[in-house]
C-alpha cells in the first residue's frame, strides 16, 4: 500500500511512496496528527541521488518490524533536501550545533511544536562502530518521550532559543575594500594546496566561486599569483577522475586530495557553475583544455540533464547496475584493463589503460579505475585519443544507467542559464544559447506563473508547491541577466527587476542583512540565514550580485544600496573563512571595479558586442541594440547615438564616461580584453 507520498512530486519522496513506514510529507497536517496522538515526530531528510540514504532506506525503512514500531510510536516526515532547502537548514543547524558535524541522511526527531531534541545522521541497522542500531534509537526516543516528557521539553527548549540566539550580524558598516580583499587573498594561498590544485585536503570539493574571484581578481589587479591558482585548479580537476573523461561533466566531489576516485553523484550546479567557470579562464587565458572543458561539460548538461520541458534536471545518481546486477557506487562509470580490451581490442585496449591511467590493481574497488589523464606531458595521436573515447562511450552508453532525479530546481536552473548563454556565445554555439533561454522560459512559464513569485521546482511541466527562496530568486535573475546580456532581448532584464524586486520587499532586514525566506513564509523554528558559499552561492551573495548588475543596468540607487548593504557579510568573512565566501568576494570584485557598464550602439552579436562579451573587467554588464526602440529595452541605451554612422561603444563607471569608441581593439583595452 502507497503511503501519502505517492501524491508528491518530489522523485526523493517518490522513492519513499511505497515503504511500509506511513511517510507524511512536511505539512502542518503532519504534525496536527502527532499532537492529537501525543507522540514525536521523526524528521528524515535526504535527496534523490544521496548514496547513504538509500543505504538507510532499504536497511531499515523498508523492514516490516521497523516500520510497524515507527508508524506506532511516532509520527514519520519525510523531507526533500532540494525542495525544502529552509526546512533543511534549520535543522541542520541544529544538528551540528549539537553533534558537531552534519550531512544526509538527516535523522530529527521533534516534539510536535517542531522542537529538536535528539538528532543523528545515517544509523545502521546493527549496532556498530560504536553507534547504536535505528532501532536502537527509536526505542530510547520513545522510552524518553514516555517517561521523561519533561526532560524532552527541557533539551528542545534549550536548543531552540540557542537557535534563536544566533542571529547573524551583518558584518558591521561598509563594503569590502582592498584590505579584506588582501587578507582574503592570503588566507586562500596558505590553504592552496601547491602539489594538486584545489584547497584544503580530502575530501575535496571543486572550488569552482574562489576561481571565479580569483579571475576577477587577476583581471581587475594583474595578480599573477590569483591566476596561477585558478588555472592549475582548473587543468588538475580537468585531468583528475572527477572530471568524467568520456562523457564530460563534473561529479560533485574526490574524496582525496588528488582528484582522482570522485563522489560519482552528478549534481546540475557543479556543473553550471564550472561550465562558466572553464569559460571565463579560457576568455582570460586562451586555454585550448579551458575550452573543451566549458564546452564538453554544456554538451553533457544538455544531453543527460535537460527535461522534455527544456528545463535542467536535479543530478544523476553515484549508484548503477553492475555486472553482477548489484547497485554499486561508480559502476557506470570504471574500467578495469580487460574492459577495456573487450571493447577496444588488445592494441588500443593496452593504449586506452596506459592514456587514462587504467592499472590492474586498479584506483578504485575490485580492481576497477576511474579514468584520468596522467600529469605527464608527452605527445599522443588526437586522433587515435578521439577514437578511443567515442568508442569507450559508445560501449559505456550500453551498460545500466545511473537513476536521474528529474526535478527541476529554479536557483540551479538559473545557474546553468548563465552558463550556456556565455559559453554558447563565446564559442560561436548558437544552439547553446537556445537551450538557455528554453529553460528561461519554463521558469518563467512555470515557475513565476502569475503572481510573480517563484516556485521552488517543478516537474513534468508542473509546479511543486514549495515557495522559492532567496537563492531562486538570486540566481534565477543573474541567469535572465547573463541572457538579456548575449541576447540583446530587454525583456530579460524586465524579468530580473520583477525577481530583484520581491528580494527587496520580502527578504531584506535590517542593516542590509538578508533572509533565506521570505517575510511572508512558512514560519519554522528559526527564521533561517545563512551567507555561506559552499557547494553553490549563498542565497545572500547570489542575490548581492544580481542586485548589483541590476542597478549597473539601470542606474537604480535602491537595488545598488541593497547589493552594498548585503556585502557587508563578505566584509566580516572574507578575512576569516575566504573559501566560504567565494561569490561573495567575486561580487565584491565587481563593486571595487565599478562594475563597468557597457552600451553598445549596433548589432546583437557584432564584433562590438562580441568584443564587450569577451572583455574581462570583473561584473562588467553589457547591453547591446539598434535603431529608436533599444533605449526601451536597455535604459543603458538611451541617448547612445551612432559616430559617423558606424556602431559605436559606450564605457561608463561610477558616473564617469570614456569617449565613445567605434574600434573593436580600442573597447578590448578599456575592457581588459
Amino acid at each position: 500500500m502507497a503511503n501519502r507520498l505517492a501524491q508528491t512530486t518530489s522523485p526523493y519522496l517518490l522513492q519513499h511512496a511505497d515503504n511500509p513506514v506511513d511517510w507524511w510529507p512536511w505539512s502542518p497536517e503532519a504534525f496536527e496528527e502527532a499532537r492529537k496522538r501525543d507522540v514525536p515526530v521523526l524528521l528524515s531528510v535526504g535527496y534523490a541521488s544521496c548514496h547513504w540514504c538509500h543505504v538507510m532506506a532499504h536497511e531499515s525503512f523498508e523492514d516490516e518490524s521497523v516500520a510497524a514500531y515507527l508508524n506506532e510510536r511516532f509520527v514519520a516526515v519525510k523531507v526533500d533536501r532540494e525542495e525544502r532547502p529552509d526546512v533543511d537548514a534549520v535543522y541542520m543547524e541544529a544538528v551540528q550545533a549539537a553533534t558537531g558535524h552534519g550531512g544526509w541522511p538527516m535523522t530529527v526527531f521533534l516534539t510536535p511544536d517542531a522542537e529538536p531534541f535528539y538528532f543523528g545522521t545515517y544509523f545502521p541497522p546493527e549496532p556498530r562502530h560504536g553507534s547504536p542500531s535505528f532501532q536502537q534509537v527509536l526505542e530510547g526516543v520513545s522510552a524518553a518521550w514516555t517517561d521523561r516528557r519533561e526532560e524532552v521539553a527541557e533539551v528542545a527548549g534549550r536548543i531552540v532559543a540557542d537557535l534563536a540566539g544566533r542571529s547573524l550580524a551583518h558584518g558591521g558598516d561598509g563594503v569590502p575594500g582592498e584590505a579584506e580583499i588582501a587578507q582574503a587573498l592570503l588566507g586562500l594561498t596558505r590553504e592552496y594546496d601547491e602539489q594538486h590544485g584545489g584547497f584544503g585536503g580530502a575530501p575535496k570539493f571543486p572550488p569552482a566561486m574562489v576561481v571565479e574571484f580569483l579571475l576577477r581578481h587577476y583581471a581587475r589587479t594583474g595578480s599573477e599569483g590569483a591566476l596561477q591558482m585558478a588555472a592549475d585548479t582548473c587543468s588538475a580537476m580537468a585531468r583528475g577522475g572527477i572530471y568524467d573523461q568520456l562523457g564530460g561533466g563534473f561529479a560533485r566531489y574526490s574524496v582525496d586530495r588528488e582528484w582522482v576516485v570522485p563522489h560519482f553523484e552528478k549534481m546540475l550546479y557543479d556543473n553550471a557553475l564550472l561550465c562558466r567557470v572553464y569559460a571565463h579562464l579560457w576568455r582570460t587565458t586562451g586555454s585550448t583544455e579551458a575550452r573543451r572543458i566549458a564546452l564538453e561539460t554544456a554538451d553533457f548538461m544538455v544531453r543527460e540533464l535537460r527535461t522534455a520541458e527544456g528545463g535542467f534536471a536535479s543530478a544523476l545518481d553515484a549508484d548503477s547496475v553492475d555486472r553482477q546486477g548489484k547497485h554499486v557506487e561508480g559502476a557506470f562509470y570504471v574500467w578495469t584493463p580487460a574492459q577495456l580490451r573487450e571493447v577496444l581490442g588488445e592494441e588500443d585496449g593496452a593504449f586506452a589503460a596506459a592514456y587514462f591511467g587504467v592499472t590492474e590493481e586498479g584506483t578504485f574497488e575490485e580492481g576497477a579505475s576511474v579514468l584520468q589523464l596522467s600529469g605527464e606531458a608527452r605527445p599522443v595521436d588526437a586522433g587515435r585519443v578521439a577514437d578511443v573515447r567515442a568508442r569507450l562511450l559508445a560501449a559505456r552508453e550500453e551498460r545500466p544507467r545511473p537513476g536521474r532525479d528529474d526535478k527541476v530546481v529554479a536557483a540551479w536552473n538559473g545557474l546553468a542559464i548563465a552558463a550556456l548563454a556565455e559559453t554558447g556565445t563565446y564559442f560561436d554555439r548558437p544552439d547553446l544559447v537556445e537551450r538557455a533561454t528554453e529553460a528561461a522560459d519554463l521558469l518563467v512559464r512555470v515557475h513565476l506563473g502569475e503572481v510573480a513569485r517563484l516556485t521552488r521546482t517543478s516537474k513534468d511541466g508542473r509546479a511543486g508547491t514549495n515557495a522559492g527562496v532567496l537563492e531562486d530568486y538570486g540566481d534565477v535573475a543573474e541567469g535572465f541577466l547573463a541572457l538579456a546580456a548575449v541576447t540583446g532581448e530587454g525583456a530579460w532584464l524586465e524579468f530580473a527587476g520583477f525577481l530583484l524586486d520581491v528580494v527587496l520587499e520580502q527578504f531584506t532586514g535590517e542593516g542590509g542583512q538578508l533572509y533565506d525566506t521570505a517575510h511572508e513564509a512558512e514560519k519554522l523554528i528559526r527564521r533561517p540565514q545563512d551567507p555561506t558559499d559552499s557547494a553553490t552561492p549563498a542565497g545572500w551573495t547570489a542575490a548581492a550580485g544580481a542586485l548589483l548588475s541590476y542597478a549597473a543596468y539601470t542606474g537604480s540607487e535602491a537595488h545598488r544600496t541593497a547589493a552594498e548593504g548585503a556585502l557587508g557579510v563578505v566584509k566580516a568573512l572574507a578575512p576569516r573563512a575566504p573559501r566560504f565566501i567565494g561569490w561573495g568576494l567575486a561580487v565584491a570584485e565587481a563593486l571595487l571595479d565599478g562594475p563597468r557598464e557597457v552600451a553598445v550602439a549596433g548589432p546583437v552579436g557584432g564584433e562590438l558586442h562580441r568584443t564587450a562579451l569577451l572583455g574581462r573587467a570583473p561584473g562588467a554588464v553589457v547591453a547591446a541594440g539598434e535603431g529608436p526602440g533599444a533605449g526601451a529595452e536597455f535604459p543603458l541605451l538611451v541617448d547612445r547615438p551612432l559616430v559617423g554612422g558606424e556602431p559605436t561603444a559606450y564605457v561608463c563607471r561610477h558616473f564617469v564616461c570614456d569617449a565613445p569608441t567605434t574600434d573593436a581593439g580600442e573597447l578590448a583595452g578599456k575592457l581588459g580584453g
